[in-house]
């Protein structure tokens, strides 16, 4: 394992350690963040809150570490598993496992409410027929009491069905003094388009919103991370060791967790950037599925080294054997932009820049 040796017993009982791959719930548990989890909390009240950065930058533990420091019930819909073309059916299934998750604190609110159905340990929502309930009659029923909706990367309900769930919000906005909404999104700018407060045909079109933005984390902080994580594991690795791992990771907390649970299972740094490489080429491959061949060539282009939009276009129409329209390529890297995947034609995040270089 280089230069780590083993300084006592690892750690195996279970208990929390900042390289614990799962979401933080517990501040003690998160490294920094105290800023973020403040303003959060300072804010709960405000109809709307966004806490956006990119992925594996930490917005779940954040946003799970606030609501478990507020003494305010708490709802969180996972919209990570939701399909492309969501149905009405989906969106309300969706939301009664939110309404599950935390049915030990709202079973006395939601219990008895037409529409609404507590069987055993589950909920579950009628969403057509004459004893069905509409997201607005929902939220309503729920503003008895002061609570938290929050959706977990929120952009990811955008499509058909968007609409109902953004009235239902703007109504909430407007009526519901009890409800904040809390939406996070690794996908900036396509989250920004979802809520639409700049969007004159969105029913959000000019609310506020409270925005909280987190940014990867600094040199001298990936390396105290880093440090104090493998103290934790009774581990202690070089200073050069921990500075490579800045180095190719760039601060983003996810990376460095999983630089920090490999390295301590005895995994070469560099067989970690492979594993890290192989990951992100998958989730790219995944974003970019509805048309692989250009936003691949876009991505190649940018990994690359091509910094300006008509040297990405000489790329792709080189690779291609034929001309691309500007309005296409605009497009394309325009929506780049939004999922939070490039900016000014540079990689959010080099672990992504490596794999984009092996997009066919």
């Amino acid at each position: 394992m280089g230069k780590a040796f083993i300084l006592g017993q690892k750690l195996t009982s279970g208990a929390e350690v900042l390289f614990d791959e799962r979401p933080k719930e517990r501040r003690e548990d998160l490294y920094d963040r105290e800023r973020e989890i403040d303003e959060i909390k300072r804010n709960v009240g405000r109809p709307l809150i966004l806490i956006t950065g990119i992925r594996r930058i930490g917005k779940t533990s954040v946003l799970k570490v606030a609501l478990n420091e507020v003494d305010i019930p708490a709802v969180i819909v996972d919209a990570r598993g939701l399909r492309r073309n969501y149905s009405r059916a989906d969106l309300y299934r969706l939301i009664a496992h939110g309404l599950t998750s935390s049915l030990d604190k709202l079973r006395d609110l939601i219990s008895g409410i037409r529409g609404i159905r507590v069987m055993g340990l589950e909920v579950e929502l009628s969403w057509r027929g004459r004893d069905s309930l509409s997201l607005i009659e929902l939220f309503d029923k729920l503003n008895e009491r002061k609570i938290i909706i929050a959706i977990d990367e929120a952009q990811r309900l955008r499509g058909p069905q968007s609409n109902e769930l953004k009235d239902a919000l703007a109504h909430s906005y407007d009526y519901n003094r009890n409800i904040t909404f809390i939406l996070t999104g690794s996908e900036a700018g396509l989250l920004h388009d979802f809520v639409g407060v700049e969007d004159a045909s969105s029913p959000l079109y000019g609310r506020f919103y409270f925005e909280v933005k987190l940014d990867r984390l600094s040199r001298d902080q990936s390396i105290d991370f880093l440090s104090k994580g493998f103290e934790q594991l009774n581990l202690r690795v070089s200073e050069e060791v921990l500075e490579r791992a800045y180095e190719e990771f760039d601060g983003i907390p996810g990376w460095l967790t999983f630089f920090g649970n490999a390295y301590s299972s005895g995994i070469s740094l560099e067989r970690i950037k492979i594993m890290a490489v192989r990951t992100a080429l998958e989730e790219l491959k995944n974003m970019i599925r509805d048309n692989p061949r250009r936003y691949g060539l876009v991505l190649r282009a940018i990994a690359e080294g091509k910094r300006s939009w008509s040297d990405i276009k000489e790329y792709v129409e080189e690779r291609e054997g034929s001309t691309i329209s500007s309005s296409v390529l605009s497009n394309i890297i325009r929506n780049l932009e939004d999922m939070s995947v490039i900016s000014r034609y540079e990689f959010l995040d080099p672990v992504y820049r490596e794999a984009a270089k092996l997009l066919p």
